[in-house]
């Protein structure tokens, strides 16, 4: 696999499609605006390989599409919920009970508890990109839990190779991001209101160009073997 390439080409594929597209560019930022609705329903459009990348069009399909992401992603998170509450309940319970025995007791199962939430994170964060890709492409809420054709479709790219993949486009994405996001909590912290408002104007900017470059990335990685 060549990361490097699918890097560049997925630069290339948000820059193209993008930043050098400024109507385009506001409508996308419009799209984030709508609790980022449409813009999910567009990165539908991305992940069944709209190459170069697409118009903004046709809203009624972005708001339905967007959702039905949106509810995949949900579905996929709700192990994790419900683990989050039950640690959660615990840990209060134990608190509230005022007995020490029962604090240490309720600290040790939110714990252990807590390192299932951390793994399932892990596998629900190699799963879903994949099971996003397959639902777009047969627009068939029921494949996007095809466990079976999923997990079979990681195989044929590689564990590994998927893998480190995936640690490369969240390190590309998160560093710059983390960076971003440190400086805007200053300025923030620093303009109070005007700081919130640059803020918000600067992640409306940046969020369209960097969520088309991953939806570009990570349907390359689909593409590197047949379905």
């Amino acid at each position: 696999m060549d990361y490097g390439n699918m890097l560049g080409e997925s630069f290339n594929y948000a820059k193209e499609g993008v930043v050098e597209k400024m109507n385009r560019w506001v409508m996308l930022a419009i799209a984030t605006i709508i609790l980022c609705i449409p813009l999910t329903g567009y990165i539908m459009k991305i992940y069944r390989g709209a190459k170069p990348a697409p118009e903004v069009d046709d809203w009624g399909t972005l708001f339905v599409d967007g959702i039905k992401l949106m509810i995949l992603g949900v579905i996929y998170f709700i192990p994790v919920i419900i683990i989050s509450v039950i640690a959660s309940a615990a840990m209060v319970g134990a608190v509230m009970s005022g007995n020490p025995s029962a604090v240490m007791t309720g600290m040790a199962g939110a714990g252990v508890l807590g390192l299932v939430i951390i793994i399932l994170e892990i596998i629900i964060g190699l799963i879903l990109p994949m099971a996003a890709i397959r639902f777009a492409r047969t627009n068939n809420f029921g494949e996007a839990f095809n466990f079976n054709a999923i997990l079979a479709h990681i195989g044929k790219i590689g564990w590994i190779n998927y893998i480190i993949a995936l640690i490369i486009v969240g390190i590309v994405i998160g560093i710059p991001v983390a960076i971003i996001y440190f400086i805007l909590i200053m300025l923030m912290l620093a303009l109070s209101i005007i700081g919130l408002l640059i803020a918000a104007i600067v992640f409306l900017i940046i969020i369209p160009p960097i969520a088309v470059f991953q939806a570009r990335y990570l349907t390359q990685i689909y593409d590197t073997v047949a379905a």
